[in-house]
């Protein structure tokens, strides 16, 4: 018998297939398109921020759906293909009318239009450049792109126009940007995913990359950047760090591709995300 065949004679014998089988869970994980692989992913994505909307954890949302815990972490994992019978179990789970929980945006976007999102000491500023020159875009920080538009730093504006006129500038150098640039890499302020519109045109226009660390790596790299190094205050800033990302990282979590950036070099950390541009470029 071909090795193949022997392999896949063994699978289907094994009892977590044979349980599989019986929930009406079987499935492949065979080639996809690009194109399917990047839908799955952002389908598993639709369906954990709903679930963490509405609380669920992952055995109760399994439960109400009638479906196994294994198979929805499958799901949100983007590497399931789930059948339009559980489609529809999963919308009566979640209380969303099938087609609102399968509105994902099919519009291609360009691999190599990269956003990265995170807070202070993610290292955006320090992989930005060398992402873009690996990939022969330019590289750009959007806070740059404001204060050159408006003739002074990023505090002024605020003591000037205040909150609301810095987001005004801000979508309008983030609208700028897109329209210049159909290939590029950008590194966004922290705080633009409280910036809902701005937010949901990144995510609808460039292949959004969320870099992250644990807080005494965020708070190093910060204090390094900064030149200081205050140890009577470290602990609060790191506690107020905790919780600035804690408030935001559900929608960090909308981004495309997650990266841990803790214990990697730059060099790595490139090399992660260039694997990650790869898998999803266009054929």
């Amino acid at each position: 018998m071909d090795e193949g065949l022997r392999q896949l004679f063994h699978m289907l014998q094994a009892p977590v297939f044979l349980e599989a089988m019986r929930q009406k869970e079987v499935y492949f994980h065979l080639p996809m398109a690009r194109t399917s692989t990047r839908l799955l992913r952002s389908f598993g994505k639709r369906v954990r921020q709903l679930r963490l909307e509405r609380k669920h954890s992952l055995q109760s949302l399994a439960d109400l759906a009638g479906i196994s815990r294994r198979f929805l972490v499958e799901i949100e994992a983007g590497r399931a293909n789930p059948s339009l019978e559980k489609l529809a179990l999963l919308a009566q789970a979640l209380q969303l009318p099938l087609g609102q929980l399968c509105d994902l945006q099919v519009k291609s976007i360009p691999s190599d239009r990269i956003a990265l999102l995170g807070i202070r000491g993610a290292g955006k500023s320090t992989l930005g450049p060398l992402l873009a020159g690996k990939l022969g875009v330019q590289f750009q920080e959007l806070d740059h792109i404001v204060e050159s538009s408006a003739g002074m730093p990023t505090r002024e504006i605020f003591e000037t126009e205040g909150r609301e006129g810095f987001l005004r500038r801000e979508a309008v150098a983030l609208e700028a940007w897109l329209l210049e640039h159909k290939h590029g890499v950008l590194a966004l302020p922290g705080s633009i995913v409280s910036h809902t519109d701005a937010y949901a045109r990144l995510l609808a226009t460039c292949t959004t990359i969320w870099l992250h660390a644990d807080s005494l790596t965020h708070w190093d790299r910060v204090t390094k950047q900064d030149g200081v190094h205050p140890p009577e205050g470290q602990q609060q800033a790191i506690s107020n760090m905790e919780q600035l990302l804690a408030t935001r990282r559900n929608a960090y979590e909308r981004a495309e591709f997650t990266l841990d950036t803790t214990d990697l070099t730059p060099g790595d950390a490139v090399a992660r995300v260039l694997r990650f541009v790869d898998e999803i470029r266009e054929k």
